[in-house]
């Protein structure tokens, strides 16, 4: 699938590159050095189900994994990054079903709306963009594996539920017996799992399944539903986890160094996406697990099932600069979580205003020693565990100083929107 378009980052012109980057890994709870392998570092983060607008809750997220690309690049490593699309699951369906509109033609219009705001922020495209859809031969392979190294198990569809000609009559899940590496990427207690698992997409009460939170692994095709061609699976489509782990591994291959996401994928999604790729090839899915924090409106966490968003299309509609968007995001450390206000707004385009005025203050290609140390602190904020806020503090001082009058290089200027990603 195609991507959005992307801006080149360019180099900053100063021997001394940026610092090793350092990030909180969920599954050990400690910071963890990324240094790539073989002068390349591989990321993967979690994409959009398209089936309403990006909101600053989603923005959030992409303009985190960004800024880690940023540091990336600054640091000398290439970056190969890979996300997908969930181009076909329940909450599209659904969706498409209340809105009388076929969900194939909502999944691409959503894509489209998604594509204008991620290029409106500034936020680099990944290497490769992969939906659900395209990723079902894999899938279909992963499973007829699993089956076959009895790793997964056959569970009868409901009576009552009608199946499509060709589908058999069973729906296939993950046997988590056979794992012993589940729960080693969220750290959760079984309690906090059931929990949870079933408003994010599980069905713990399905019977005949040998344990409650074993996974979906291919579900066999329903009447009214779309379904494709799954070999010795019988017609049908995949369950939701089984993607990631396999366009992460047909892409970047295993372990690779970051998969990134929203606080709300850890369990069950990156988890069960981890422990099933581990089953196929018996390595660890991942080095680091690195989670965005949760963004709120009125005191409950942004979410399309509320319907309580803040669009990033609206805003730029309305005649926001993506830019301040970028900066309110900028604002705010990944680990914690925040609420969305107005008064975010006014501060972030305060502050892009006066960084705007001493750009336009600073000499053309000087390099003065108030733009080196900024640019250093800038860099040692990022590398530890991409703190923006610090980064943001930084150029705050720098822009302040200059408007005072003092003599400045737009080396700093360059350095925000090479490591910040914002274009003064």
């Amino acid at each position: 699938m195609k991507t959005w378009s992307t801006t080149p980052v360019p180099r900053l012109p100063i021997e001394q590159g940026g610092e090793a980057v350092r990030v909180h890994d969920t599954a050990s709870g400690e910071l963890r050095e990324l240094t790539g392998r073989e002068g390349t570092a591989r990321l993967y983060v979690c994409g959009i189900t398209p089936y309403d607008a990006t909101h600053v809750g989603h923005a959030a997220t992409y303009v985190t994994f960004d800024l880690l690309q940023r540091a990336w690049l600054d640091a000398g490593l290439a970056v190969e990054y890979v996300q997908n699309v969930t181009d076909v699951d329940e909450p599209l369906l659904e969706r498409a079903e209340r809105d009388g509109v076929a969900w194939q033609d909502l999944a691409q219009r959503e894509i489209e709306l998604f594509f204008t705001d991620m290029e409106a922020l500034r936020v680099l495209a990944p290497d490769h963009y992969v939906g659900a859809v395209e990723g079902i031969p894999d899938d279909v392979q992963a499973v007829q594996r699993m089956l076959a190294a009895g790793l997964a198990y056959e569970v009868p569809v409901p009576e009552g539920q009608a199946t499509v000609a060709d589908a058999r009559q069973v729906d296939v899940y993950l046997d988590l017996s056979t794992q012993p590496t589940f729960g080693t990427v969220s750290g959760w207690s079984r309690e906090e799992m059931s929990a949870v698992f079933a408003e994010r997409g599980g069905d713990p009460e399905r019977a005949g399944k040998r344990d409650p939170l074993d996974p979906l692994l291919w579900r066999a095709g329903r009447e009214g539903e779309p379904h494709w061609d799954g070999g010795t699976l019988g017609r049908g489509r995949p369950g939701w986890h089984i993607e990631c782990s396999t366009i992460a591994q047909r892409h970047l291959g295993t372990p690779f160094d970051v998969q990134g996401g929203g606080t709300d994928l850890i369990f069950p999604h990156h988890e069960m996406s981890a422990v099933q790729a581990t089953a196929l090839s018996g390595e660890p899915f991942a080095r680091a697990y690195v989670h965005q924090a949760m963004v709120g409106l009125d005191g409950e966490k942004m979410s399309k099932s509320k319907g309580n968003l803040v669009l990033v299309s609206q805003l730029r509609h309305a005649g926001v600069d993506p830019m301040a968007i970028r900066l309110v995001l900028l604002a705010q450390h990944y680990r914690t979580g925040w609420e969305w206000t107005d008064g975010l707004l006014r501060e972030a385009q305060d502050r892009l205003d006066l960084w705007q005025r001493a750009a336009d203050m600073a000499a053309h290609e000087s390099v003065t020693e108030l733009g080196e140390s900024t640019v250093a602190r800038m860099r040692a904020c990022l590398a530890d565990d991409l703190d923006s806020p610090g980064a943001l503090a930084a150029v705050d001082t720098w822009a302040t100083n200059v408007a005072a009058g003092e003599p400045a290089s737009d080396l700093v200027a360059r350095a925000v929107d090479t490591l910040l990603g914002v274009q003064l």
